[in-house]
């Protein structure tokens, strides 16, 4: 566990629910998800602090005795600071659940409901 993760603090990478150190993430800004702060899983690594680098990581105690197994489940992912969040399909449900940005179509001088009421 990093000295940060003891005192109870953890870096926290987004500004403004935005990922700026990943160039293709989406913003979560008025799209409804809750973004996450970086956690402490069960095996003392920190998840979702963007630096990969927790002393008991796995990733940084790799032997030939390791087993890749060791980092499956949930508790390795991040909800919201996961690079998942960067393939289009994912950024088109952080978009879709934003509301829109313009106002309905209005002519300065036609009334275009007209008859539709």
């Amino acid at each position: 566990m990093s000295k940060q993760a003891k005192k109870g603090k953890l870096e926290y990478p987004m500004i403004n629910e935005t990922m700026p150190h990943q160039i293709s993430s989406p913003s979560f800004k008025n799209s409804g998800i809750e973004v996450q702060p970086p956690f402490v899983n069960e095996h003392g690594v920190v998840i979702g602090d963007s630096f990969y680098d927790s002393p008991n990581s796995p990733l940084n105690n790799w032997s030939i005795e390791t087993n890749p197994e060791e980092m499956a489940g949930q508790e390795w992912v991040h909800p919201t600071n996961d690079i998942g969040w960067n393939t289009t399909e994912n950024i088109e449900l952080v978009e879709k659940s934003k509301p829109p940005q313009a106002a309905p179509f209005m002519h300065p001088t036609k009334d275009v409901s007209k008859g539709a009421d």
